[in-house]
């Protein structure tokens, strides 16, 4: 049996079945570790799952049992992997776990904002319908999505997705390519410029790497239409939050969808108070369903692992 350590439990949430884990050791979970405790909480474990919280040399330097170290999501920037593997230490993520729950924080933001479902829950709210003259208000626009053109940034499952069910509401799917990127001919992509300029909406499902970091800043954002909506549901640093705050600020583009920050939990920013940026705290991946399938993911791998099958699914 293992010893197995849970380094931000809370992050799954208290709703999720552990058992799938639990049949291979002992669980030890902590709701959330600092970085100054990470190292001597993992020093005895055999096996480590982490959703965020950074482990590289220094956090295993003392672990001398630690084989194992399992990403509790899809993106790993959080550890080193170069570190761990000169040390034996195998690395393994989750993928497509989460590609219903984030597809679909994408679009109920998009409808929200193009049927200003919000906009009208706070007047009537505020008792403003009730004192219309006539049966319906119009105070905020509503537009179609039909014929409009979403642009797709990185094309892996969720984005695959996301083109399915926008192709459902008859829009127009573009996606952006990469320089010195090969591609299937049947994906039609876009330069930069072409692809900001046609977009409609641009919704973003890439990792964050030196290539995508600050993928979106002014130049971009002043590419787009004045009535383009970004959605962020990747990772905070492919977009620039200061050049984003002044491009909502001067109606450079209609509004922004962003689930994630630069900082998690984020400290104040201009940006929270304007109306429109709509916000959410990193849970388009979180729907009860995509965590329970990010469990058995785990389990999956450290199943793997114990069968000596670990190559097949660690990271590199």
């Amino acid at each position: 049996m293992y010893k197995i350590v849970i380094l931000d439990a809370d992050t799954l949430g208290d709703d999720i079945n552990l058992t799938e884990i639990e049949q291979f050791g002992e669980i030890t979970k902590y709701g959330t570790t600092s970085n100054e405790n990470t190292a001597n909480r993992i020093k005895d474990a055999d096996i480590v799952i982490s959703n965020k919280v950074f482990i590289g040399n220094n956090e295993v330097e003392n672990a001398k049992n630690l084989k194992l170290v399992c990403v509790a999501a899809t993106g790993y920037n959080n550890i080193d992997i170069k570190a761990l593997n000169s040390k034996n230490i195998a690395v393994t993520n989750v993928k497509g776990y989460s590609t219903q729950s984030v597809a679909q924080l994408v679009f109920a933001s998009i409808l929200n904002i193009y049927g200003s479902v919000s906009d009208y829950n706070t007047i009537i709210r505020k008792g403003e319908w009730q004192k219309s003259p006539t049966f319906n208000m119009l105070n905020f626009p509503i537009n179609d999505l039909e014929g409009k053109v979403i642009g797709i940034i990185g094309h892996g499952s969720i984005g695959k997705k996301v083109e399915q069910i926008a192709k459902a509401f008859d829009m127009k799917v573009i996606l952006l390519g990469f320089n010195n990127r090969k591609y299937p001919e049947s994906e039609h992509r876009y330069n930069k410029e072409e692809f900001f300029k046609k977009s409609d909406f641009v919704t973003i499902h890439c990792p964050l790497t030196t290539e995508t970091k600050n993928l979106i800043s002014a130049n971009e954002l002043n590419m787009m239409k004045s009535s383009a909506i970004l959605i962020n549901t990747a990772r905070g640093p492919v977009v620039n939050t200061d050049d984003l705050y002044n491009a909502l600020k001067n109606k450079t583009i209609r509004a922004a969808v962003f689930d994630v920050f630069e900082q998690e939990p984020p400290k104040n920013h201009p940006i929270f108070s304007l109306n429109n940026a709509y916000i959410t705290p990193h849970i388009a991946w979180a729907s009860f369903e995509s965590r329970q399938r990010l469990i058995a993911g785990i389990a999956y791998n450290i199943r793997c692992f114990i069968d000596g099958n670990i190559d097949e699914i660690r990271i590199r």
